[in-house]
């Protein structure tokens, strides 16, 4: 379960943050979260109350925007959306691809008391 080191990261960046500016909790924490970013969102939120617990976002409310993938064909240009990293062009269904969106895994914002 990759989540758990995932959200403790995420723990530990709050907390450098807060420390900057001498903040003594997170009140608010924004994220964004890819589709295609291999987190898997149930144990996701099942480990985050564990490791957030007596930290600097122990009861911060959290919010995460979850893009969807989307994705360029490299052989006819089309742009589409994709589930799974694996898709095909729904155009031309060749397998090869870029990816645009959907891989994000970042913390967007902040709010510190």
């Amino acid at each position: 379960m990759h989540e758990l080191s995932i959200v403790s990261s995420i723990v530990k960046t709050a907390h450098q943050e807060a420390e900057k500016i001498k903040g003594k909790k997170v009140l608010e924490i924004y994220l964004e979260i890819g589709k295609l970013s291999g987190v898997e969102m149930d144990s996701f939120h099942f480990v985050w109350p564990l490791c957030t617990n007596n930290s600097v976002l122990d009861g911060s409310k959290l919010f995460v925007e979850e893009p969807v993938g989307r994705a360029k064909c490299a052989e006819c240009n089309h742009t589409f959306i994709i589930k799974k990293i694996f898709d095909s062009c729904p155009n031309c269904n060749s397998p090869f691809k870029e990816i645009l969106e959907g891989k994000e895994l970042k913390i967007k914002k902040l709010i510190i008391k």
